[in-house]
């Protein structure tokens, strides 16, 4: 006497499709957090050098 056939979940290999997709979502979702750091980081920077020129603020140590 056999025993009952249980069935199973045949694995399959990667996807290359998906793990494509995947990837270029992960990379455009990196990308654009990266810019917008830099966008945030040149914003600062620009300001800095604004106020710089205008004299609102001064780099020279206040003497005592």
């Amino acid at each position: 006497m056999t025993g009952a056939r249980v069935a199973h979940v045949t694995l399959k290999g990667p996807s290359v499709v998906k793990e494509l997709l995947i990837g270029i979502a992960l990379g455009v979702a990196a990308g654009s957090v990266w810019k917008m750091h830099h966008w945030n980081e040149q914003r600062k920077v620009r300001s800095f050098y604004d106020m710089l020129d205008k004299g609102e603020i001064t780099v020279v140590a206040a003497e005592e």
